[in-house]
């Protein structure tokens, strides 16, 4: 059976709706956009499966291809992407993934996107704390072979109640935790894409048990799942 890939007819399909983001012009080439989504779809399931291999994942979500458009000044009705979420197993691991497939902008990320209020208090503290675990992830070879850095917004100052002269600060003032890896439409249509999307995910996993340690237990090392 053939392994599951991106073939060159998705990106194709995608330049074209950029080029023609109309209703009018993707209800005529309806049938074809059902037969690339359910390629790219194929293909997420195929990620999935791959990456419960070495991690605990619950489901995978496709996203939409139409745009909510009511709060956005850019009107036009469809993304010209396909992309996909994968959730890992709840409470005990934290972190999520996701994969964005799009003709000239193709990229994988990881992270923490979106951290409740507690969350970010709780990660904040662990770095004022210690933020040896984190630096040394950062400085790995699994990771610096994949990623070229943390990314995500951050403050420009101090968040309240924690010391803007602290040794840690680039780490505490950040208000997301992610890392990207962007891939060019060669190395997306190549037969080993879908082997080198496990693997950069597969650098994150010692990232993420570290971190899913810390939103997992208090300030004195007690889990909070029991």
């Amino acid at each position: 059976m053939e392994t599951p890939r991106v073939k060159p007819s998705i990106l194709d399909f995608l330049a074209a709706l950029k080029n023609n983001n109309d209703r009018t012009w993707f209800e005529d080439h309806k049938k074809q956009f059902k037969g690339e989504q359910a390629i790219a779809k194929t293909f997420f399931e195929h990620i999935f499966h791959l990456m419960n291999a070495h991690d605990e994942l619950d489901a995978f979500k496709v996203f939409r291809i139409y745009r909510d458009v009511r709060f956005s000044k850019n009107k036009t009705p469809y993304k010209t992407h396909f992309s996909a979420s994968f959730q890992r197993t709840k409470p005990k691991n934290r972190g999520g993934y996701y994969l964005h497939i799009e003709p000239g902008n193709s990229f994988l990320a990881a992270g923490f996107w979106g951290p409740s209020k507690e969350d970010l208090f709780r990660i904040r503290k662990e770095f004022e704390i210690d933020d040896a675990p984190m630096r040394k992830f950062l400085a790995s070879e699994a990771f610096t072979e994949v990623f070229n850095g943390l990314e995500g917004e951050e403050l420009k100052t101090a968040p309240k109640g924690f010391d803007r002269d602290h040794e840690a600060i680039d780490l505490i003032r950040k208000k997301q935790f992610i890392l990207v890896k962007k891939f060019t439409d060669k190395q997306v249509t190549s037969a080993s894409f879908s082997g080198e999307v496990d693997k950069s995910f597969r650098a994150v996993r010692e990232w993420f048990d570290y971190m899913s340690e810390v939103l997992t237990t208090d300030l004195n090392g007690v889990s909070l799942l029991e």
